[in-house]
C-alpha cells in the first residue's frame, strides 16, 4: 500500500510523463493533475513558437504547481511536471515536507526523440527536446524508472519502488 503522498513524475517532453502519470493515479486512485494544464497562455504561444521557457516563465506555473500539491495532500495526488531543475523541484517541494517524492523518467535521447517526432497534436516542437536536456540536472533523491519498457510495467516498477 502506497502512502498517501504527492508524487512528481519528472522527465524531458517526450518521456511519457502524462501516459504514465494518468495510469499512475488511475492504480493509485490519486487525483491526476498535468502541469501542462496550469501554464500561462504566454507560456504556450512561447513554446509553440519553437522558443525555450526561462526561469522567470516557469516561476509562477511551478508556484501554482506547488500550490495543488499543498491542496491535495490529504488525498495524495499525481503531479506531472518536468522538473528540470533542482531549483524548481525546491519550489514545488516547498511545504510538502517529507509528503512528496519526485519520480524520475528516464531515457535517452534518441528514444525520446523518436516519440515526440511521432507525436500530433502537442505545443511542444520536438526541436526543443535538446533544450530540455541541456536544462536537466539529474535529481539525487528521485525514484529513477527507465522507459525503455511498457506503461505498465513502468508504473508497477514506480509503485513497487515506493
Amino acid at each position: 500500500m502506497v502512502k498517501k503522498q504527492i508524487l512528481f513524475l519528472m522527465g524531458v517532453s517526450g518521456s511519457g510523463k502524462s501516459t504514465i502519470g494518468k495510469l499512475l493515479a488511475d492504480k493509485l486512485q490519486f487525483p491526476f493533475f498535468d502541469g501542462d494544464s496550469f501554464h500561462p497562455e504566454a507560456n504556450v504561444k512561447k513554446m509553440k513558437e519553437g522558443h525555450p521557457l526561462n526561469d522567470d516563465d516557469r516561476q509562477g506555473w511551478l508556484e501554482k504547481l506547488n500550490e495543488v500539491g499543498i491542496e491535495n495532500l490529504s488525498t495524495g495526488a499525481v503531479i506531472v511536471c518536468s522538473s528540470l531543475k533542482q531549483k524548481y523541484r525546491t519550489i514545488l517541494g516547498k511545504n510538502l515536507e517529507n509528503n512528496h517524492q519526485f519520480v524520475y523518467l528516464e531515457g535517452s535521447f534518441e528514444l525520446i526523440d523518436s516519440r515526440l517526432r511521432e507525436r500530433k497534436n502537442h505545443y511542444m516542437p520536438a526541436g526543443l527536446l535538446q533544450s530540455q536536456f541541456d536544462d536537466l540536472e539529474t535529481p539525487l533523491d528521485a525514484l529513477t524508472v527507465s522507459i525503455d519498457q511498457t506503461p505498465d510495467d513502468i508504473v508497477n516498477d514506480i509503485i513497487e519502488k515506493l
